[in-house]
């Protein structure tokens, strides 16, 4: 019986989420949401088209193809996260 109850509970607690209401967005929120929106409605454009000079985009590739140098580790040090090594000026 608990088990069952347990269960249900769980199934339902996702349509709960949509019920609570995070109030009204501070000014912040708003002014944020404003600018995503115009982003999104390309309204806010600039007339001018962004370019890059071909050694711009020469860099640029390079500094990508650099990253590919470097071994993606199979597990990550959870001690080591954040921390910067004093010893070699940061």
């Amino acid at each position: 019986m608990k088990t069952t109850l347990l269960c249900l509970t769980l199934l339902t607690l996702p349509l709960t989420s949509h019920a609570i209401d995070a109030g009204p967005a501070s000014a912040q929120q708003q002014e944020t949401e404003g600018w995503l929106l115009l982003q999104s409605r390309n309204k806010v454009a600039s007339p001018k088209p962004q370019t890059s000079t071909p050694t711009e985009r020469e860099l640029s590739l390079q500094r990508w193809l650099k990253s590919y140098t470097h071994e993606i580790p199979e597990f990550f040090d959870q001690q080591e996260g954040g921390k910067v090594d004093s010893g070699t000026g940061g």
